[in-house]
């Protein structure tokens, strides 16, 4: 797993990292501290190679410095049309992207990343034609996949092995039970979002971090009071309706407050 590197960051990873810029050519101390400096440096590469520049060296970054490819990976000209699309400030969509995402849209087997729900499977069933009755005897039989109560998670690549055996039971009701890409929309959406079938809206996740940050923006544009509360800043909200009610146990309305300031503030620099 790479390891996350910025600001405060120390040690033999820092220092590799400010080789790999140097050999670049940037004129940055090869001495492993990650300082306000090597910051600047790694937001000037970002920039360059087109990638979010959030000071941050995480594993996209660290892949583009390897020179492998990132045509895949979300850049900054992505957020830069979600946020003209959404009609509020860069600052937002990027404090968005850097909270409400998991960080890399795609797993190591470069299939996008997923979760799958086995007790929404339960629930599509049933609406996709099946009684509840047949979904609790689904239930008995496949209870890995098919469910009444949430669980049986693996993570990461292992998730895909469980959408495989849901696609078994019915191939629709699966695809919908999953959760796709970086900011993780229900496959059930996919009418509501626009696409023609939920075998469209799975395809469109595996194309690229953009289309899924789309897929983002139209889940956004579907529900007015998120749209607002996005538009008005008003994190505490956006994070409620976004989150769910324990979105102040994890303090995300704290953390988009923060985000949004620190990248605010960045770009009134730059300006």
């Amino acid at each position: 797993m790479t390891q996350l590197l910025s600001n405060g960051s120390r040690g033999l990873a820092v220092r590799n990292l400010q080789a790999a810029l140097r050999l670049d050519g940037y004129a940055i101390a090869v001495d492993g501290d990650f300082g306000d400096e090597t910051e600047a440096v790694l937001r000037a590469y970002q920039r360059k190679v087109g990638l979010v520049d959030d000071g941050v060296a995480g594993p996209k970054t660290q892949a583009a410095l390897k020179g492998f490819d990132t045509s895949r990976y979300l850049k900054r000209k992505d957020l830069q049309q979600a946020a003209n699309r959404l009609g509020v400030p860069l600052a937002s969509v990027m404090a968005v992207n850097q909270v409400e995402s998991k960080g890399e849209g795609f797993a190591a087997n470069g299939r996008p990343v997923i979760l799958f729900e086995r007790h929404v499977m339960h629930e599509r069933l049933q609406a996709n034609g099946f009684s509840e009755a047949e979904a609790d005897a689904l239930a008995v039989a496949v209870p890995a996949v098919v469910n009444r109560t949430p669980g049986g998670y693996l993570g990461g690549t292992a998730e895909n092995q469980r959408l495989a055996a849901a696609r078994m039971v019915h191939e629709e009701s699966a695809l919908e039970s999953a959760s796709w890409g970086l900011f993780q929309i229900m496959g059930y959406h996919w009418q509501r979002l626009g696409y023609q079938d939920v075998q469209h809206f799975a395809d469109t996740m595996a194309l690229s971090e953009a289309a899924q940050l789309d897929a983002f923006v139209s889940f956004i544009e579907a529900d007015p009071a998120l749209h607002k509360a996005l538009k008005a800043r008003n994190w505490k909200q956006f994070a409620r309706i976004y989150n769910g009610p324990n979105y102040a146990k994890n303090l995300y309305d704290v953390k988009l407050a923060r985000a949004y300031a620190q990248f605010a503030g960045e770009q009134e620099k730059a300006a």
